[in-house]
């Protein structure tokens, strides 16, 4: 496990990391610790000089009244001659000495509210977004520490919004999946009971193909949730990513073939053997290329390359799937990877390409997308020699 500033840091993000955000984080993992320990010191000065003035302050006050009790009660206070009550005695400093200790009083409780409020307000925030008002949001202000809680809250604050219209929105997109096919089959076999038609082949088959949709949906639903729960198990073994591509590539030749497009692969000599699950990654290739081959108009072509490369620093091999159809629009480009976002022209779910992005990422790759309008796509994706 590779460590950061001395703390041990774990080589994949949590299934709830951003995933537009880098890992490991930025900022050092003690960084938090530090500023809390600055927070409670800053705490407790301001406690200590309220404590340490206060009885100053008192007692300063209770000095003069003995001083009164002398001035206007016939007598010495204390009994001793030398405190004669007369108002010269209190002079210029011991006036000036009550002010700063006044002074010091209120800068001190200033101070200390200063600190409080804006934990009031945040712990007043916290309790809204408990009720489900994700839409607070808590002004940053006091010391830095303070103001570092508050922006952290408010990220939270954000982040759990946008997952909570990611959740209704799946919702809603599951429902509107599930009825075309539920329909379909439902009115078949009314069809069919009622006498409407007849028990052949022609309408059994729509019935069957619609089953099909539902179990491919339920399953690709299955593998993005344990994806993005981090509970996807990946069964790891040696394999030869060439071969890989080679056999799915072959698969799709026949197919590519029939549509008026050409398919290749090509391969830099000496990849190294890599330690992955060849399920989930033919999975990966399957949908790219199923992608590649529907968006890919005849005469087109799609090329599938395979290369060594240094991605940040890890040594890894690059998958490039590259094909010359419509191309995707600078506005949909950034949610191509989004779960059941599709084109209007797509026949999918709209999950197979944020399964991918899920299993590259379970692999320790990245994967990403470019493409021009009019000229093709091409999708990119890195797999770590060692993981």
């Amino acid at each position: 496990m590779p460590k950061q500033h001395g703390h041990e840091v774990p080589q994949h993000p949590p299934p709830w990391w951003p995933a537009d955000e880098p890992w490991p984080p930025a900022g050092p993992s003690w960084r938090w610790r530090r500023m809390r320990g600055r927070f409670l010191w800053r705490v407790a000065l301001l406690l200590a000089l309220l404590f340490l003035l206060v009885p100053i302050a008192i007692g300063f006050l209770g000095f003069l009244g003995w001083l009164a009790m002398g001035k206007f009660g016939g007598g010495p206070p204390f009994g001793n001659p030398a405190f004669d009550g007369r108002p010269h005695f209190l002079g210029p400093f011991g006036f000036f000495f009550f002010v700063l200790v006044v002074i010091g009083v209120i800068a001190a409780v200033r101070a200390l509210r200063g600190v409080t409020t804006p934990v009031g307000n945040v712990i007043e925030a916290a309790g809204r977004v408990a009720e489900g008002n994700y839409a607070v949001r808590v002004d940053e202000q006091g010391p830095p520490e303070v103001q570092a809680l508050a922006r952290a809250f408010n990220q939270m604050a954000s982040r759990v919004q946008t997952h909570e219209e990611q959740r209704r929105s799946l919702l809603a997109d599951i429902t509107h999946e599930l009825r075309t096919p539920l329909a379909v089959i439902q009115g078949n076999l009314e069809g069919l009971l009622d006498g409407v038609y007849p028990r052949d082949d022609a309408h059994l088959a729509p019935v069957l193909e619609e089953t099909r949709v539902l179990s491919t949906l339920i399953e690709d639903l299955r593998t993005l949730a344990l994806a993005e729960t981090g509970a996807l198990e990946l069964q790891r073994e040696p394999t030869d990513l060439t071969e890989l591509i080679e056999d799915a590539v072959a698969a799709f030749r026949l197919q590519a073939e029939a549509a008026g497009v050409t398919i290749g692969a090509e391969f830099e000599a000496g990849l190294p053997t890599l330690d992955i699950d060849p399920t989930r990654i033919r999975q990966v290739l399957v949908n790219l290329l199923t992608n590649a081959l529907q968006h890919t108009r005849a005469g087109g072509s799609i090329r599938v390359r395979c290369a060594r490369e240094l991605n940040d620093g890890v040594d890894s091999v690059s998958v490039v799937i590259s094909d010359t159809g419509r191309g995707i629009t600078p506005e949909e480009l950034p949610r191509v990877f989004d779960r059941f976002y599709k084109s209007p022209d797509s026949r999918g779910s709209g999950l197979g390409l944020a399964i991918v992005k899920n299993l590259v990422t379970a692999h320790g790759g990245v994967i990403s997308a470019s493409s021009e309008p009019g000229k093709g796509t091409t999708i990119r994706f890195t797999l770590p020699v060692s993981a």
